[in-house]
C-alpha cells in the first residue's frame, strides 16, 4: 500500500513539475483564475447592475462612473462585461460537466461489457456526431426557447459522444491488462474493477479534452448569443454584447461597446487552450519540458 501511494505521489509530482515548466500553461492558469475571481467577486460591489439603465450612460464614452462607458440603451458596459463573464464561464463549465456525466459512463460500460450495449452506444454517438452541431443546436434552442439553461443543457447533451468515444478507446486498452483479467477471473465485482482499476488508468486524457470542451462551449454560447439565439437581454453574456454592437456606427465610433467583450472572449479561450496544451504535454512522457 505504501509503495502504491508513493508511486501515485510521484506521478502527481511529475505532472505538476512538467506542467509548471510550461510557461504558457502556467500563465494561462493564472490568467483564467484571475478572470474567474474578478467575474465572481467584483460584480456585487459595482454601482450598477447588468440591466440597470442610466440616462447619462446612453452611448457615453469611458469615464466617470462608467469606467468602460455605456451602451446604446444606457447600461454600464463594465457591469455587463463582468456579469456576462459569469454567464459565459457558467455555460462552458456546466455544459461540459453535463457532457462528461453522460459520456463517460456510457463509454466505459460499452467498452467493458461490449456486445449489444457497445453497438447501441457507438451507433448513437455516430448519429449525434453526423449532424452539423451548430445547426442542430440552433434548431433545439429555437424549439425550447433561448435561455441560459436551455443553451447550457443543449450544448452539454450534444457534447457527450466525444467523451464517450475517448473513454471507450482508453478502457478497451486498459481492459486487456493482466491485472484486469485477473480481477475478472477471481470474480471481483464489475463496479469495483471499473472504479478502482480501469477508471484511474483511463481517465487522464479526459482531463485534457475537458479543457478544450469548455473553450468550445464558451465559443458556441457566444456564437448563439451573437445570432440572437443564446442568452437573452437583459441578461448579459459576451456573445450578446457583441450582438448588440453589430451596427457600422457602433463598430466604427463606439469601440468601448465591443472591444472589451471581444478581448475578454479571446483572452479566456486562449488561457483555457494554453492550460489544455500544458496538461497534454505534462501527461505525455515523450514530450520534453
Amino acid at each position: 500500500m505504501k509503495g502504491n501511494n508513493e508511486r501515485k505521489e510521484s506521478a502527481a509530482g511529475s505532472f505538476i513539475r512538467r506542467y509548471c515548466n510550461n510557461k504558457l500553461a502556467v500563465a494561462g492558469f493564472f490568467v483564467l483564475l484571475t478572470i474567474a475571481l474578478i467575474v465572481i467577486l467584483v460584480p456585487p460591489f459595482l454601482p450598477f447592475s447588468e440591466a440597470e439603465i442610466d440616462a447619462l450612460a446612453f452611448n457615453a464614452p469611458p469615464g466617470g462612473k462608467h469606467i468602460l462607458g455605456g451602451d446604446d440603451v444606457g447600461r454600464d458596459v463594465l457591469s455587463r462585461l463582468l456579469y456576462g463573464g459569469r454567464v459565459s464561464l457558467f455555460v462552458g463549465i456546466i455544459s461540459t460537466a453535463v457532457s462528461v456525466v453522460i459520456g463517460i459512463p456510457l463509454g466505459m460500460i460499452a467498452a467493458f461489457y461490449r456486445g449489444v450495449f457497445e453497438i447501441i452506444v457507438m451507433r448513437l454517438s455516430d448519429i449525434f456526431m453526423s449532424f452539423p452541431a451548430t445547426i442542430l443546436i440552433l434548431f433545439l434552442v429555437s424549439m425550447f426557447g433561448p435561455s441560459i439553461i436551455t443553451v447550457t443543457v443543449v450544448i452539454g447533451v450534444l457534447g457527450w459522444p466525444k467523451f464517450a468515444r475517448q473513454i471507450y478507446g482508453s478502457v478497451l486498452s486498459v481492459r486487456e491488462k493482466d491485472y484486469i483479467e485477473g480481477g475478472i477471473a477471481i470474480g471481483a465485482r464489475d463496479s469495483k474493477i471499473i472504479t478502482r482499476y480501469i477508471l484511474p488508468n483511463a481517465i487522464a486524457p479526459i482531463f485534457i479534452s475537458i479543457t478544450f470542451r469548455i473553450a468550445s462551449a464558451i465559443i458556441l454560447e457566444s456564437s448563439l448569443s451573437f445570432l440572437g439565439m443564446g442568452v437573452q437581454p437583459p441578461a448579459a453574456s459576451w456573445g450578446n454584447m457583441l450582438y448588440n454592437a453589430q451596427s457600422i456606427t457602433i463598430l466604427t465610433s463606439r469601440p468601448w461597446m465591443w472591444v472589451p467583450p471581444g478581448l475578454a472572449l479571446v483572452i479566456t479561450i486562449l488561457s483555457i487552450n494554453f492550460i489544455g496544451n500544458g496538461m497534454r504535454d505534462a501527461l505525455d512522457p515523450k514530450t520534453k519540458i
